[in-house]
């Protein structure tokens, strides 16, 4: 068999694969909608915790035998926080309920994420919003999607005319790390139109995807926050970099994508 050959079948399963992702993302994405309407109570960290892995275990019956029988050989990412490279292979990376924090505030601002990540490269992702019904999907090489309509970033050029956002990247975060988001925010309010804060990090990587927003930055950041979104905008044509425009990784300790015509820009605003 030719590699051109190898290369199309490859595709045509991974095309394939995505569907029955987008299809377990929707199924566990209608348990947490059963499951929200009503602000959680909590007096302690405790409850807090436990009350975040109630919503994580219920989408997480859906989708770990899902994506398993999927791809049985495929490792899986136990911890949704966890960050930096991973080991060989293939892996899900998964968030069951991103914006989990949110789920339990009623606010409408959370998710459903699976990627599959192929030697370290995100291959292909399904991100549904179960409030909406709607459905973002990537695949590499191949465009990304909200249902089935191309997603295409926004044609800005100017970052004092754009809308831009960043995120919390987790609670209890290094002193360092704090300081330097907040510098960060203060230079953007200077130098773009609107400054969005907010988490989680998906649902602003889903606008910029699709042309909502112009740029999004975070620092430090897991694997299950940053690359859904990662795929998603490449594919629809954004740039990716971390904050001081060099290649991002996930062992990286910014993230920035943007719109072609403000990356620059923004590089500039964030390595002051």
């Amino acid at each position: 068999m030719s590699e051109t050959l190898q290369t199309t079948d490859i595709a045509a399963s991974d095309a394939d694969l995505l569907g029955q992702t987008a299809i377990a993302v929707r199924a566990a994405g209608s348990a947490l909608r059963e499951r929200f309407g009503e602000v959680v109570r909590y007096q302690t960290r405790e409850e807090l915790m436990r009350a975040l892995a109630a919503n994580d275990d219920t989408a997480l019956e859906i989708l770990r035998p899902r994506l398993t029988s999927l791809r049985p050989d495929a490792g899986w990412v136990e911890d949704e926080l966890d960050g930096g490279a991973l080991p060989p292979g293939e892996w899900w990376v998964v968030d069951p309920a991103e914006g989990n924090v949110n789920h339990l505030h009623a606010l409408p601002e959370w998710a459903v994420t699976a990627t599959l990540v192929r030697e370290n490269q995100p291959v292909l992702t399904a991100v549904h919003l179960p409030l909406t019904g709607e459905t973002y999907t990537a695949l590499t090489g191949a465009g990304a999607y909200l249902d089935g309509r191309p997603l295409r970033v926004s044609q800005t050029a100017d970052l004092g005319l754009s809308i831009v956002a960043t995120s919390q990247a987790r609670p209890d975060e290094d002193e360092k790390v704090v300081r330097r988001v907040g510098s960060s925010i203060t230079a953007m309010l200077f130098d773009a139109l609107v400054v969005r804060t907010a988490v989680p990090a998906t649902l602003h990587l889903l606008n910029v995807a699709a042309g909502r927003i112009d740029a999004f930055w975070q620092f430090a950041g897991a694997r299950a926050d940053l690359l859904p979104g990662a795929l998603l905008v490449t594919e629809a044509g954004g740039q990716i970099s971390d904050a001081e425009g060099r290649p991002w990784t996930p062992q990286s300790e910014s993230f920035l994508v943007a719109a072609p015509g403000v990356h620059a820009e923004a590089v500039a605003t964030l390595s002051r």
